[in-house]
């Protein structure tokens, strides 16, 4: 039953889950940690259907259901295609609340709202500066690994 009650609450950035088990996941992105690797070439991941989804490439054994009808494009999953298309169409229906600026995917306006807020969710394991954007921490911890 979908009651949209999320009690379970990210407590370094703030996103609310409605199952312990998302949240866990979902914490993997502050952490860093990847721990499902593809044998074949390396690559490391978050999670094991993401994994799963990857070694597709090396088999050749990619499902592609959905096509744009625009332009050709296919993809194995009906709301990537959803996002795909706002492409040719333009639509953006995230607005930002604060600055009316608007975004194709949910996930590019909670990003652009750490902006306004000055939210830094991503901290860094060694000194603890923070960051709005993961990536910024990944490249800032290599600072602390690097030989000198």
């Amino acid at each position: 039953i979908h009651t949209g009650k999320r009690p379970c609450k990210c407590e370094e950035c703030g996103k609310s889950f409605n199952r312990n088990s998302n949240l866990n996941k979902h914490l993997k992105i502050h952490t860093g940690e990847q721990p499902y690797k593809c044998d074949e070439c390396g690559k490391s991941f978050t999670r094991s259907s993401h994994l799963i989804s990857h070694k597709r490439i090396h088999t050749g054994k990619r499902e592609w259901h959905y096509e744009c009808l625009e332009c050709g494009k296919s993809f194995s999953h009906s709301s990537n295609l959803i996002m795909h298309q706002r492409i040719h169409t333009g639509e953006r229906p995230y607005e930002c609340g604060v600055c009316g600026k608007s975004f194709r995917q949910s996930s590019n306006l909670i990003r652009h709202q750490t902006t306004h807020t000055r939210e830094l969710p991503y901290r860094c394991l060694e000194c603890g500066k923070g960051f709005n954007r993961n990536f910024h921490r990944i490249r800032h911890q290599h600072i602390h690994t690097r030989e000198r």
